[in-house]
């Protein structure tokens, strides 16, 4: 059968590398996980009783295309209590995962064929999806001498991309940075999109919302990583006043609505601080545990990880291959890992992703098995 260039993407590397753990696991070997970015606990507990109770009460048929009105609220008043933002709830839309949203922003924001610039390294599906749509992602390199900030490239762009706190990096920018990159956009006329999904998950001070600086910026967030919520695949995104109706028929064609049941669990989430703050105790102690046995295990170049649960690591005088270092870890190991390929095209030949959002005993495992494997390698 026929098929559309448009579906000639890329892998997403880290899920080939999470299946091949899952084989070694089914094979009966215990696999330590450092390669994905899903936090080891469930959802809070609020909202598996809030859904646990709609359950009994209600068909949780469709909801509206923008999403409940009261989680929207709730979203909302969100931005008031980490951001002093005054937010209407009628700019936030209700997505199936951040993935819908940004397919949402891409889909509205672009013509066919326009640029859009994303950093180098970055998440990799923006460049996949953005191909996907017949648009052209333009990559700028950043680097960890800059704490990875990006600057606006001479390229001519309809729109850029950027993420704080950063995936893979974990670097965060600074009100300066952001206001920076938001003000250079908007006067050559280049969307900004902020991608905001690790708010939240920050170790000194707090990352700044795009929407601090400016109401004519898409943001783009999900109850995935803070919340703890990957699998539940709900996300939101904040759009201009004038863009609301655009982005709901968008969104009533492309998705109808966003799942109800992962609605009303995140409308117990809103509710779970003390359970989401102790979480990110855990990432804390994790990251504390990474810089300290990840240098005495080899790795010590690396970006400032600032928020997230991730470091970045140069590995140039190990491997020029990324993919190949990261089988072997796995397969001698039993650590899983991410290549740097995921995240930068050009560069990740020569860099690794380790993620600590686990348990903080799955952790010290992994680093000591990353140390003995190091020793053996050296040796």
């Amino acid at each position: 059968m026929r098929s559309s260039s448009r579906g000639d993407v890329d892998p997403f590397i880290v899920m080939d590398v999470m299946e091949s753990a899952r084989k070694l696991e089914e094979a009966g070997r215990r696999i330590i996980h450092m390669e994905v970015g899903q936090p080891g606990t469930p959802a809070p507990k609020l909202a598996r009783t809030a859904l646990s109770q709609a359950m009994d009460e209600d068909a949780l048929g469709y909801t509206v295309a923008l999403g409940l009105p009261e989680l929207r609220a709730g979203i909302a008043a969100l931005y008031k209590d980490w951001y002093d933002v005054d937010l209407d709830l009628n700019r936030v839309v209700v997505t199936a995962g951040s993935s819908a949203a940004f397919v949402l922003a891409f889909t509205a924001l672009f013509d066919t064929g326009e640029a859009v610039g994303v950093t180098e390294p970055g998440y990799p599906s923006y460049r996949q999806i953005l191909k996907s749509l017949d648009l052209h992602p333009v990559g700028f390199a950043t680097h960890a001498k800059d704490r990875h900030v990006p600057q606006l490239p001479s390229a001519d762009l309809a729109g850029m991309i950027v993420a704080s706190p950063a995936n893979p990096t974990g670097t965060m920018l600074s009100r300066e940075d952001l206001a920076g990159l938001i003000g250079a956009c908007q006067m050559n006329d280049v969307s900004f999109i902020s991608d905001e999904i690790y708010h939240g998950v920050q170790y000194d001070g707090r990352a700044v919302s795009a929407l601090e600086i400016s109401d004519d910026v898409y943001v783009i967030n999900s109850f995935s990583k803070y919340f703890s919520m990957t699998g539940w695949r709900l996300g939101w995104m904040v759009v201009p006043q004038d863009h609301v109706r655009m982005i709901e028929r968008l969104a009533q064609n492309m998705f109808i609505c966003a799942p109800h049941a992962a609605q009303i669990a995140a409308l117990g989430a809103l509710q779970a601080r003390d359970e989401t703050e102790a979480m990110l105790e855990v990432y804390a102690a994790n990251r504390r545990l990474m810089l300290d046995g990840l240098p005495k295990a080899g790795f010590d170049r690396i970006a400032p990880p600032d928020g997230a649960f991730y470091i970045y690591a140069d590995v140039s005088e190990l491997t020029s291959d990324s993919l190949a270092f990261c089988r072997e870890v796995l397969d001698e190991a039993g650590v899983a890992i991410t290549p740097g390929l995921d995240f930068d095209p050009i560069r990740g030949h020569q860099t690794v992703r380790f993620s600590y959002a686990r348990a903080t005993a799955d952790i010290a495992e992994g680093l000591d098995r990353l140390t003995t494997f190091m020793t053996r390698r050296k040796g």
